[in-house]
C-alpha cells in the first residue's frame, strides 16, 4: 500500500469523525410531552416536580445517548427530563435532557 493511499484514509476517517456532530439528530418527542425535574426512588416509585407518581409496567427511560436505562441505573435528583403518560395517568416514557435539549421550551401544541 502506498503512503499516498493512507494519506487519503487518514483523511477520510477525520472528515467523517468531524461530520458526525453535525449528522446528530435532534430527538423527536411527542406531542403530549410534559417536562419536569425527576428524581428516581425505588421501581416504580419516581418524584416529578417533588410530587409522587408512578411509572407504568412498561416504562423506558431514555438517557443522554437515547439508549434505555433501568431506573436503579438513574441517579441524582431534580434530574431535568421530558414526560409522556399513559391512559392511567402511569409515566410511560421519559427522556433524560442534555443541557441543549433543557434550555429549549417544549413546543405548544397550538
Amino acid at each position: 500500500m502506498s503512503n499516498n493511499w493512507i494519506k487519503r484514509g487518514l483523511s477520510l476517517l477525520l472528515m467523517a469523525a468531524l461530520a458526525l456532530p453535525a449528522l446528530a439528530l435532534d430527538r423527536p418527542f411527542p406531542p403530549a410531552t410534559k417536562r419536569a425535574k425527576l428524581t428516581p426512588g425505588v421501581f416504580p416509585s419516581i418524584s416529578l416536580n417533588g410530587v409522587a407518581r408512578q411509572l407504568s409496567a412498561g416504562a423506558r427511560i431514555f438517557n443522554r445517548n437515547n439508549t434505555i436505562d433501568m431506573l436503579g441505573a438513574v441517579s441524582g435528583s431534580n434530574i431535568v427530563v421530558n414526560y409522556t403518560e399513559d391512559a392511567m395517568g402511569y409515566v410511560d416514557r421519559v427522556w433524560i435532557l442534555t443541557r441543549d435539549e433543557a434550555a429549549h421550551d417544549l413546543p405548544t401544541m397550538d
